[in-house]
């Protein structure tokens, strides 16, 4: 850890890179979060795993794990980009880790030649969101967790005029990509590469390709749904993501055990309209309720125009959270 951050921890804490070996530790220290939060955790592991997988390869100082008094995780945080995510324990709230976190962040980006910084913070979480506002960070967008509960079986539409639908298979993996990446262009602010989409997406543990339904105009692909099952394990009108975090890289980790998460839809820009993402939501969320779970979420936000068109189909908000993000200035 470099020496500009190392001062700025309260005393009694240790700090060190977190390494993919601490997974588990810091699933569940994000998880007491989430469950002092929501009443459940709402990360999995598999979601952790890819974070620290892609921290993998970048500079130790990307990621920090800070260790309490008696050894326990108290807190972790990584920067990638223009992006942060830091999380205490709740039990160790109260004594400036949040504040030397914020600090690190910060430091770190401006390391890393960033001009900008965001973080999403729940809507319940007001003690982070004041702490952000009061760092001069303001509200960016808006992020809803949409969820549709499945007393009966989900009723299929029928494909419009010349679309045809099979659900995903090996070999799919590069066209996928292409077509998600194309529509998330128009507002993400980087295009992935293919090993660190995949990461988030296809090479997670618990992609579900059977609920993952493609669409098809011929031989070419013109839509596609990607999912999550953490059940088994243990974003997004037509062409907009249902779960990469605003104007990042990044996917809300899937909430936990009976429930199917659709990660991620996208329709190509030029076949939008025409019913394609409502057939392929339609599709997943059928396999979903044929694998027993009962209900299905996905994210989507404010930039992205979605929320009617799930509205539409029944689904509801769950709860919010908020981009907050603010310019970086030298030194």
């Amino acid at each position: 850890m470099a020496d500009s951050s190392a001062g700025a921890w309260p005393a009694g804490y240790r700090v060190r890179p977190a390494t993919a070996a601490d997974t588990d530790a810091v699933h569940r220290l994000v998880g007491a979060g989430e469950r002092a939060l929501h009443g459940l955790v709402t990360t999995d592991a598999d979601r952790v795993a890819a974070d620290l997988g892609m921290a993998g390869g970048a500079p130790a100082g990307d990621t920090v794990l800070v260790t309490g008094p008696a050894g326990d995780p108290a807190a972790w945080g990584w920067v990638r980009g223009r992006r942060a995510s830091v999380h205490v324990h709740p039990g160790h709230r109260g004594r400036g880790l949040g504040t030397a976190l914020l600090a690190w962040s910060e430091a770190r980006a401006r390391e890393l030649g960033g001009d900008r910084l965001a973080q999403t913070i729940s809507d319940s979480d007001l003690a982070a969101a004041a702490l952000l506002r009061s760092g001069g960070y303001a509200r960016m967008v808006t992020e809803w967790l949409l969820e549709l509960p499945m007393p009966a079986e989900p009723v299929v539409p029928r494909p419009p005029a010349g679309i045809t639908v099979r659900t995903f298979r090996a070999g799919d993996e590069q066209a996928a990509y292409r077509l998600t990446e194309d529509a998330f262009d128009e507002w993400q602010q980087r295009r992935k590469p293919y090993a660190e989409w995949a990461r988030l997406t296809v090479g997670r543990a618990t992609f579900a390709p059977e609920a993952s339904p493609l669409a098809f105009e011929g031989d070419r692909l013109v839509g596609v749904v990607l999912s999550l099952d953490p059940g088994a394990g243990a974003g997004t009108a037509d062409g907009v993501a249902a779960g990469p975090v605003p104007g990042t890289d990044l996917v809300a980790g899937a909430p936990d055990g009976g429930e199917g998460y659709v990660e991620r839809v996208a329709v190509r820009r030029d076949r939008r309209d025409r019913g394609i993402a409502r057939l392929l939501l339609h599709e997943a969320f059928r396999a979903f309720y044929s694998r027993g779970r009962r209900s299905c979420v996905l994210w989507t936000h404010s930039d992205t125009g979605a929320l009617g068109l799930y509205e539409r189909i029944g689904m509801t908000v769950r709860r919010g959270s908020t981009v907050y993000g603010r310019a970086l200035v030298a030194g």
